[in-house]
């Protein structure tokens, strides 16, 4: 699982910082920043669960084959 950001497309709502906070922080502008790219198999629940409530859809998490 790889997780990817868009931070222009974040507005700071912060949902995914409550969610998976091991994976997602916020830049001092209040915009999303990506922690670990390559989270632990374990967070997947919680970093999908960020992604669901993300208001501006700028997080996705991509399976690799």
């Amino acid at each position: 699982m790889r997780v990817h950001s868009d931070a222009d497309a974040c507005v700071g709502a912060g949902q995914c910082v409550v969610l998976a906070p091991a994976v997602f922080d916020l830049d001092d502008d209040g915009k999303v920043v990506v922690l670990h790219g390559a989270p632990p198999e374990e967070q997947r629940s919680r970093v999908a669960d960020a992604v669901a409530a993300c208001p501006s859809f700028a997080i996705e998490i991509e399976d690799r084959a």
